[in-house]
């Protein structure tokens, strides 16, 4: 039975691959173990009507989002436990037009690493009041708010002792369910960067540094919350890195 494989064996395969250029990560990225079993191996199906997927498939309205989707703080009888935030930003085009009327979508795990998913049984602790999910439309201007609590790192045990930096996932719809993409947003000097192999999968190093989102203090609430500002760029030279690309 072979040893499993430890962070210095990853940090090897890493550096492997490093600086590496493309127009997406790679889906067999050999440091990120899941993918070989995810990351289609068979032609893409051609849909000869595209129309007639959205008919079968997802579809929201305006009167569907609500005010108050975007605050993960207030869904519950009582406040999660942890860092209040706000994160704010704009959805640009390549030219950097607003993208008005955005269905925003975020996911993440709660403060202590954990999310609120039968599959997810690391021992952290649940929280009664925070179930992790947020939407809202962007404005005229193309901005987007959410209020939520920091999340924190978890194992994800792709190797022995993997934890992955903590991050919040977002959705952008478009304007059909087969235009969605999706991202992920981390935060400043977080010490795993270096160790985890979904980020280090984009290995243009600018390319990663625009899924980082900054910390402005100018956009910090008073006694209630930090403030951090992430813009999304669809496509262009400077596009924020997707799971399947730009």
């Amino acid at each position: 039975m072979s040893e499993p494989l430890k962070q210095a064996d990853i940090d090897q395969e890493i550096a492997a691959h490093a600086g590496r250029q493309g127009d997406h990560p790679s889906r067999d990225y050999a440091p990120y173990r899941s993918t070989l079993l995810r990351h289609p191996q068979q032609p893409l199906v051609a849909i000869k009507d595209p129309e007639a997927v959205e008919l079968s498939g997802p579809v929201f309205g305006v009167s569907d989002v609500t005010p108050f989707d975007n605050d993960l703080t207030k869904q519950h009888l009582s406040e999660p436990l942890g860092e209040r935030m706000t994160v704010r930003g704009r959805v640009l085009d390549r030219q950097g037009r607003p993208v008005r009327g955005q269905l925003v979508e975020i996911w993440q795990a709660n403060a202590s690493g954990r999310y609120l998913h039968q599959r997810d049984d690391h021992p952290a602790p649940l929280d009664p009041n925070f179930s992790g999910v947020g939407r809202c439309l962007t404005d005229d201007d193309g901005n987007y708010l959410f209020t939520t609590i920091k999340p924190g790192p978890y194992p994800w045990r792709n190797h022995l002792n993997a934890w992955r930096p903590a991050h919040i996932h977002f959705s952008l719809f478009g304007t059909s369910f087969t235009q969605r993409l999706v991202t992920q947003m981390y935060f400043p000097g977080d010490p795993l960067f270096p160790y985890d192999p979904i980020m280090q999968s984009v290995t243009d190093e600018r390319a990663r540094e625009r899924l980082v989102a900054t910390y402005v203090h100018d956009l910090s609430e008073p006694e209630y919350s930090l403030g951090y500002r992430w813009d999304i760029v669809l496509d262009g030279p400077t596009a924020t890195w997707m799971e399947e690309g730009r």
